[in-house]
């Protein structure tokens, strides 16, 4: 099933079953791209205060959620 058929079950209430199982799957690709683009992010130079406030929640959340998935070495480590 590719993207605009997804989002057509997930939009579609006459199906609950395949509009939540089709939900499921947008929830999946969502976080997917997420990470992808927050390791993006720390490539270009970004800190954990840009990527939250891009992503309209805060420095602990994104940090939180974020800094043991990423791909080793990325995460910046703490400045004392």
């Amino acid at each position: 099933m590719d993207v605009e058929s997804t989002v057509a079950a997930a939009v579609d209430t006459t199906s609950p079953q395949a509009g939540l199982s089709a939900v499921a799957a947008l929830r999946r690709l969502a976080d997917t791209l997420e990470l992808a683009q927050v390791e993006a992010a720390l490539r270009a130079g970004m800190g954990w205060p840009e990527i939250a406030e891009a992503l309209g929640v805060s420095r602990q959340a994104v940090h939180k959620k974020y800094a043991r998935r990423v791909a080793p070495g990325l995460a910046p480590t703490r400045r004392r």
